[in-house]
């Protein structure tokens, strides 16, 4: 559709609207002339019987009851004719409205139109919609863009000497255990060449992991951005293992950047509903999903989470209701319990990633920065889980 009919049509579908409103405003009674009418019978009415009393025709008391009748009919009549006078003035008062309704209707609903549509877009289906998206996926910028774009570009240098470091080493065990110390470390540069050595060293016998801790890298060392490297690193993976947890949730991460929510929903939900409860990537995906499903246009209840730790919501509406100090000392209370639980149990990811959060929301920061370099220790040798715990110290200000 033009733009010049697209208008043409509002306009129309405005004053249509518009002319419907003003039509039920004019639909009010007519005062007419019925009650004066009226009047006129009945005073004829008293007349007649003031003469057949006179005549003798009925008696005293039948002429007093019919005048009493007669004078509640001219009563009624009398409220009747006030209450149309009463009508017809309202609708001069609203004789008005007509002219604000058109005043209102076609400037308000173009104004909202300016500020909440598209102006100037194009009448689009949603196959070309869709096709659009994909090609803005296809498109999106390199990891070395972005980066720049980040102000993290690489170092040349860096790369000259690991690449003459990692010649040499032919040892798929020894590239892994370099590999986990670079990326523990944060050195997200050095961690990605000695993952690719890895894979150059493998070749076909490359798993869907080393594939995946590619990807990981990729998209950590670019702040979260899933990257046409990062995903042909993904494609690898799945098509080595199609039920790779954390592959399947970084290709929903890249649909998700690009616009295509009902991809990311197809990727997410069977993580969600039958993949590990504390994979690092669960809790992030349950706080996502029912808004992606929305945008997808996918009516989609999570499902409860199963042992979940931390406040219910039962506790959170209880707090609404505290002075703030109680409420700083149940919040306390229950880092504490969580803080040993953690020490004597142990526990997922997910609960030493709130303790630690919880921890610097409370402004106990060298307590959390212990914490961190705690489940650093917990969680050695796991790449994905270590990356969310180094999120979490970062944003909460301690030293990765």
């Amino acid at each position: 559709m033009s733009g010049g009919l697209f208008w043409a049509v509002a306009a129309a579908l405005a004053a249509l609207v518009a002319s419907v409103l003003i039509g039920a405003l004019r639909r009010s009674p007519v005062a007419g002339a019925a009650p004066n009418a009226d009047l006129s019978v009945y005073r004829d009415q008293l007349a007649e019987v003031d003469r057949d009393l006179e005549r003798g025709t009925i008696g005293p008391d039948e002429a007093a009851r019919l005048r009493a009748e007669i004078g509640k009919r001219v009563l009624d009549a009398d409220r009747a004719r006030s209450a149309e006078a009463k009508v017809a003035g309202a609708g001069s008062r609203l004789a008005t409205v007509p002219a604000l309704i058109v005043a209102v209707t076609l400037p308000g609903a173009l104004a909202a139109y300016w500020a909440l549509g598209a102006p100037g877009y194009p009448d689009m289906a949603l196959q070309p919609r869709l096709a659009a998206l994909d090609a803005g996926i296809a498109g999106r910028p390199s990891q070395e863009a972005e980066l720049q774009t980040l102000g993290r570009a690489r170092i040349p240098a860096l790369d000259e000497r690991l690449a003459a470091e990692l010649a040499q080493v032919t040892d798929p065990e020894m590239l892994r255990s370099r590999f986990r110390t670079a990326f523990e470390a944060g050195k997200p540069q050095e961690a990605i060449r000695v993952q690719e050595r890895l894979l150059a060293v493998l070749g076909d016998k490359a798993g869907s992991v080393d594939h995946a801790n590619l990807a990981l890298v990729l998209v950590a060392e670019a702040g979260g951005y899933v990257s046409p490297e990062a995903e042909a690193a993904l494609r690898a993976s799945l098509q080595a293992d199609m039920s790779n947890e954390l592959a399947r949730y970084l290709v929903g991460e890249m649909f998700l950047q690009g616009g295509r929510f009902d991809q990311a929903f197809r990727f997410w939900r069977p993580l969600l509903e039958g993949g590990t409860p504390d994979a690092p990537w669960t809790a992030s995906i349950r706080e996502r999903i029912g808004d992606v499903a929305e945008l997808a246009g996918i009516r989609y209840a999570p499902p409860e989470a199963a042992g979940q730790n931390g406040p219910t919501a039962e506790d959170m509406a209880a707090a609404g209701d505290m002075s703030p100090e109680d409420r700083q000392a149940m919040i306390e209370g229950m880092v504490a319990q969580l803080s040993d639980r953690l020490a004597t149990e142990g526990g997922s990811v997910e609960d030493w990633n709130r303790l630690i959060r919880s921890l610097a929301v409370l402004e106990r920061l060298p307590e959390a920065q212990t914490i961190y370099d705690e489940a650093k220790t917990k969680f050695e040798g796991r790449p994905a889980e270590l990356s969310f715990l180094r999120l979490a110290a970062v944003e909460s200000g301690l030293n990765p």
